[in-house]
């Protein structure tokens, strides 16, 4: 392969790893990441406001599923943990969005049906 092919070959390599997509991106690492502020809240809160730091995680969160892909990860990653952590209180746990001022199109539940 001539110079020029190679060069253009490995511009054509670096720009396909480097375009962003339109593709699923969330991780649960990402979503637990920024949830942890919340959950000393949803395991003994209740009369206080949520922390500021649980909301600002809930507001990132939702800044970064910009895709439905992102955002049926993020509750998939939801409903996994609802479902493992002891002590939610999941009365907490759906108004949590609302209590942010944060719209989530989801229910915080081990129930959720996180393919709509």
């Amino acid at each position: 392969m001539s110079r020029p092919a190679a060069a253009v070959l490995m511009a054509a390599v670096l720009v396909a790893v480097l375009w962003p997509s339109s593709e699923a991106a969330m991780s649960c690492s990402v979503v637990f990441r920024n949830l942890m502020p919340c959950l000393g809240y949803l395991q003994s809160g209740g009369n206080s406001a949520p922390p500021t730091p649980c909301c600002d995680g809930i507001t990132a969160l939702m800044a970064q599923a910009k895709v439905k892909a992102d955002r049926q990860t993020a509750c998939t990653c939801l409903k996994t943990a609802a479902a493992s952590v002891t002590g939610i209180n999941f009365s907490l746990a759906g108004a949590l969005p609302q209590r942010c001022g944060v719209n989530i199109p989801y229910k915080i539940s081990p129930s959720t049906d996180c393919t709509k």
